[in-house]
């Protein structure tokens, strides 16, 4: 086994933990990300995010990438629709460019940073099989390639399901209730009219019976849709989704008696993939070990309900390197000075994240939602 020493070792090249990265960087300092992914380009990087002014952009501004950020934001994307199962419109709000969460397809963000850190930073192809303490806080992290590295310094930015969680809890991200099938209806305007009609030019939610539809208009043009579902923890595994038209079938079971508009966005669908939606307990801590830490969904994994996992990722990871820049030379005060801050942070945004999660799906979720942004953006 071919061991290296890495002094500040990142696993996960997710935007937290290329955030970190490159906040390092801008400060002088080397760190080296180890990500399982083959390449950059292996898979799609999911849907459109909403990049919010007090988290994820102020960690863009420590990372010096801003003015860039805003190059490749998706124009009208702050756009909202907010429709009954009936197809009745309850609420709608067009984007006019002054709002404060500009969207962005998180592959182009991913693109940003990757394309701002030195060639090397990131080793691809690096599965994590196992991590230990070697004393002194230097850890030991193996690989699926029969590779090691040794490390002063390891940061955890590896997911909901992250390897290096245990080294710190023995807290498992557990099922909210709500499982997602998400569907893409690819060049919508030409080939999905109805549904392009539908989702409008930003973010789309229906929402009535305990269930939902929500939805993006993508930067490419396409419609990228999450159908929640409350089931339990194993009813997707009741579903071939190898076999779309039985799945979508399944799926649409569901919706008996919605409007035809909103189930066309699973029925005329091109893509159908499930997902459980898990989280961490709200408030989830852990006592400081020395020379390891975490971020991200990797500290505090919360169900999308409050549109703050990556923008709490990337924030973390800002705040992190800051805290290593700020304190160098003395790895534990950089880490307890950013727990100490992570902490509260997370625990506000999961508590918020479970909370709209619990009134957006229950009997009277689209009169709550419609109270929600009728307050207007100042109380959101």
């Amino acid at each position: 086994m071919s061991t290296s020493h890495s002094p500040i070792a990142i696993i996960g090249a997710g935007l937290g933990g290329l955030t970190a990265a490159r906040v390092l960087h801008v400060n002088g300092i080397e760190s080296a990300v180890f990500e399982l992914e083959a390449s950059a380009a292996v898979r799609t990087q999911g849907g459109m995010l909403d990049i919010h002014e007090n988290d994820g952009q102020k960690a863009l501004h420590a990372a010096g990438l801003h003015d860039d950020f805003l190059k490749i934001v998706h124009e009208g994307g702050q756009a909202m629709r907010l429709l009954g199962p009936d197809g009745t419109l309850h609420l709608a709000e067009e984007d006019d460019g002054t709002g404060g969460r500009p969207e962005v397809d998180r592959g182009d963000l991913r693109d940003l940073l990757l394309g701002s850190l030195p060639d090397g930073t990131v080793h691809w192809g690096r599965k994590v099989t196992g991590a230990r303490a070697l004393g002194d806080g230097r850890h030991e992290v193996t690989f699926a390639d029969g590779s090691a590295i040794t490390t002063d310094l390891l940061i955890g930015a590896d997911g909901a399901w992250s390897r290096i969680r245990p080294l710190v809890s023995d807290a498992r991200p557990a099922y909210t209730g709500i499982s997602f099938v998400e569907t893409d209806l690819f060049d919508a305007d030409a080939r999905h009219p109805r549904s392009a009609a539908v989702v409008g030019g930003g973010f789309f939610i229906a929402l009535g019976d305990e269930r939902g539809v929500l939805a993006h208009r993508e930067s490419d043009g396409s419609l990228h849709v999450y159908t929640a579902l409350k089931v339990d923890e194993g009813w997707l595994d009741t579903v071939d989704f190898t076999d779309h038209a039985a799945a979508k079938a399944a799926v649409l079971a569901h919706f008996e008696g919605w409007d035809e508009g909103l189930r066309g966005l699973v029925a005329d669908a091109e893509t159908i993939v499930p997902r459980r939606i898990h989280a961490l307990p709200v408030g989830h801590r852990w006592d400081r070990v020395p020379g390891v830490t975490l971020l991200g969904d990797a500290a505090h994994v919360m169900s999308p309900f409050a549109g703050e996992g990556a923008n709490l990722a990337m924030a973390d990871g800002a705040e992190l390197a800051l805290a290593i820049a700020a304190h160098r030379g003395d790895t534990e005060a950089a880490l307890a000075a950013y727990e100490d801050a992570l902490f509260p942070r997370s625990e506000t945004s999961a508590a918020e994240s479970a909370a709209n999660l619990d009134s957006m799906f229950d009997a009277r979720g689209l009169e709550r939602m419609v109270a929600f942004f009728a307050s207007g953006p100042a109380a959101r």
